[in-house]
């Protein structure tokens, strides 16, 4: 060989930045879950006490109106 040294494998570590952005997507995507999990349990313990008190109308059922035949 002419003196020339071999080239140096490329690096196998992908680019830095590109796992900061999965990272970022992934805690974004657990506080949007959170949020959302929250949100569900908030309305179900609203329905609950409300049952838990006696009440009957806790969730109104939606009838379809009546058409004008």
């Amino acid at each position: 060989m002419d003196g020339q040294q071999p080239p140096e494998p490329p690096d196998s570590d992908p680019d830095p930045r590109r796992r900061a952005l999965i990272g970022l997507l992934l805690v974004v995507l657990f506080v949007v879950t959170g949020l959302a999990l929250a949100r569900v349990l908030k309305n179900v313990s609203r329905l609950q006490d409300c049952v838990m008190s006696g009440r009957t109308n806790c969730a109104p059922i939606e009838s379809p109106a009546p058409t004008g035949s």
